[in-house]
């Protein structure tokens, strides 16, 4: 068993996370729940950031709130002193609502709406990230119509693909995203931003993958880039104040899985973003990354109790949780492997295999296959550990099941910060047919 955090066995062989006893936050708040280790998420934020500051480099550190996006989540990121990445107007929204910092807010996406780019606009946000001309000539035209000037960043595809151990010079070229840094269209866009009066291009961004576990596809990125914007520098006199390499750090989920710490990922940024500058005349740019999963992930948990199993002789055990693929798709979606424990007899040897199901109406409701286990039964809590991104985010009403809450546990305290939807929630947007009259 790997324990993440604050998380440990107490002397009643329960899982206990933030100094609270999960067994009882199931029975405080039911389940599923998710429950999110708060000193955990600290510490991580305060992992990028520092190793920036000792290293004396001017930066940003967003979290990609893509990851887990709440109003309380927003707060604890803005005590934290981080900056924030949206992706979408509700995004953005929810960073209003949490009275998030503004002008320490980026814009992503591939296709912002007019109302969205208009909404980013209104709130004076500190910098959009222009993914494509549709964008660039948008953002153009409405911040000539306000007489507004704004903040941007040119997201380009450095021609690096990254699959955890697997680095491919030429992929990624194939992208939805961002401008092509091979093919002359970032370079276009760059010519496009530099005549217009009213965008101010501070640099670059680009994000070469997900659960990444090497440092390899940082430096390929930044080197590339880097040779690209001395030419530019020399072509355009454009000298860039922001070089933004993204996020996608690894999480540990299994035991197949081998992240490095969070600052070994920036002092090795750093290091070869310093080296490429001097050899290249470049002044030192801001560094930027966007961290998400690694800030959220395993700080979550989610608690689920368990219900009915069936015996497939010779085949396969299920056991099955009152949650699923409503609360975590990600199994479905991706494949996604997790480990888990059963929370009130945590320190109990496994007796055999199983296979966690969910309550959906769908064969691939599966959340783990052949975990070890004691023998389980229906008075037990599974906890399912690494849910903390992408879970909430994600979940969905399928066959109208509600969304479980949120509770953060820190120094023995719990406080609910999303509650559980009631079957009123699932049907307050249903308005009722209307039988057409009849002539």
């Amino acid at each position: 068993m790997h324990l993440y955090g604050t998380a440990k066995i107490d002397q009643n062989g329960h899982l206990e996370i933030g100094g609270k006893n999960t067994v009882e936050l199931a029975g405080k708040y039911g389940t599923p729940l998710y429950v999110y280790d708060v000193e955990l998420i600290r510490k991580r934020a305060r992992a990028f950031k520092n190793t920036f500051e000792k290293l004396g480099i001017a930066s940003q550190v967003a979290y990609a709130s893509k990851a887990f996006s709440t109003i309380a989540m927003l707060q604890l990121i803005k005590e934290e002193g981080l900056s924030l990445d949206v992706v979408s107007g509700g995004e953005l929204y929810t960073a209003i609502k949490a009275d998030f910092p503004v002008e320490k807010i980026h814009f992503h996406g591939n296709n912002k709406s007019d109302d969205e780019l208009k909404m980013a606009l209104n709130y004076h946000i500190g910098c959009i990230v222009v993914d494509n001309f549709h964008e660039l000539h948008t953002l153009h035209q409405l911040c000539t119509e306000r007489d507004q000037k704004v903040s941007i960043l040119l997201r380009v595809t450095p021609g690096i693909e990254a699959h955890t151990h697997d680095y491919i010079l030429t992929g990624q070229e194939d992208s939805k995203f961002g401008f092509d840094l091979q093919n002359g269209q970032a370079e276009t866009a760059l010519q496009i931003a530099l005549e217009s009066n009213y965008l101010n291009v501070l640099g670059l961004h680009c994000h070469i993958g997900s659960q990444i576990f090497e440092t390899t596809g940082f430096i390929l990125a930044a080197k590339k880039i880097l040779e690209k914007m001395a030419n530019w520098h020399e072509k355009f006199h454009f000298t860039p104040s922001v070089l933004n390499l993204g996020g996608g750090f690894g999480i540990r989920y299994t035991d197949e899985d081998a992240p490095l710490e969070p600052s070994l990922y920036v002092e090795e940024m750093i290091n070869e973003v310093k080296e490429e500058t001097e050899r290249l005349s470049l002044p030192m740019p801001e560094i930027w990354i966007e961290p998400g999963r690694s800030l959220v992930g395993d700080a979550g948990t989610t608690l689920y109790s368990i219900g009915s199993s069936k015996d497939v002789p010779n085949i396969r055990k299920y056991i099955a949780v009152d949650g699923g693929m409503t609360d975590n798709i990600r199994p479905a979606l991706y494949d996604a492997k997790y480990e888990a424990v059963l929370a009130n007899r945590a320190n109990e040897q496994p007796k055999e295999k199983v296979s966690i199901a969910g309550k959906c109406c769908e064969s691939g409701d599966m959340l783990i296959w052949d975990l070890p286990l004691p023998d389980a039964g229906t008075n037990d809590i599974l906890a399912v550990f690494c849910t903390g991104a992408y879970g909430y985010s994600m979940a969905n009403n399928y066959n109208r099941i509600p969304r479980p809450p949120v509770v953060f546990v820190e120094n023995g305290h719990d406080q609910l910060v999303v509650k559980r939807e009631s079957y009123e929630d699932l049907l307050r947007l249903d308005l009722p047919f209307k039988e057409k009259t009849k002539i």
